[in-house]
């Protein structure tokens, strides 16, 4: 009887050993499959980079109700500015029934009306005034180091343009569709030194 009790009790030993031995191999499957879906939940976070380069930057989202005969269709209108931050900057709207598809398609009409500015450093060249409707945007060169000093929409414009030293002032109706269109006409109306010397039929060195 003594030798049985024995014997189970080293068989109870050998279990338990190998039950050890089992327990880290399963803790440690289980730490890979956690590492796994942190990484595929990392990867998943990343945001898609632009082919182009350019950025976007939502100005203004509107709700826009349309009335038929059947009631009224809700909707969403989205202002985006896109612009690479080295000289080329547009603007457009887009609308969609939901607010992601809004600023999808404003993100690809503004891609389609990008305009190229000129730059001295990181400002202007000249002082500019862009007129659109009952809005009005002066744009003034400003010292490095000055910052851009303007509202948000006309910010979002001046930085994607890649200004980085910038005066503006608003005047007239502030909505913001109007002033950033203002905006660009304003960046419409700069020049460089080459493009004047052309205009005027002289050299570089005489302006």
């Amino acid at each position: 009887m003594e030798n049985e009790v024995k014997l189970v009790s080293n068989s109870e030993v050998a279990q338990s050993e190998a039950d050890k031995k089992v327990y880290p191999r399963s803790s440690t499957r289980l730490d890979d499959r956690h590492d796994g879906k942190n990484k595929r939940r990392e990867r998943d976070s990343r945001k898609p980079e632009d082919k182009d380069g350019l950025e976007n930057r939502l100005v203004q989202v509107n709700r826009v109700a349309k009335v038929v005969k059947g009631g009224r269709n809700m909707s969403f209108s989205a202002l985006v500015v896109v612009g690479n931050k080295a000289g080329r900057v547009g603007v457009a709207s887009g609308k969609a029934a939901e607010v992601p598809d809004a600023v999808e398609k404003a993100t690809a009409n503004a891609k389609k009306y990008l305009i190229t500015v000129p730059m001295i450093n990181t400002t202007i060249p000249h002082e500019a005034v862009g007129r659109f409707g009952t809005s009005i945007v002066l744009i003034k060169p400003a010292p490095e180091g000055a910052g851009v000093i303007a509202g948000s929409s006309v910010r979002a414009v001046i930085e994607l343009a890649g200004y980085k030293d910038v005066i503006t002032k608003s005047m007239g109706s502030r909505n913001k569709i109007n002033t950033v269109k203002a905006t660009i006409e304003a960046l419409k109306l700069l020049k460089s030194k080459e493009q004047v010397a052309t205009l005027r039929g002289k050299k570089l060195e005489e302006i």
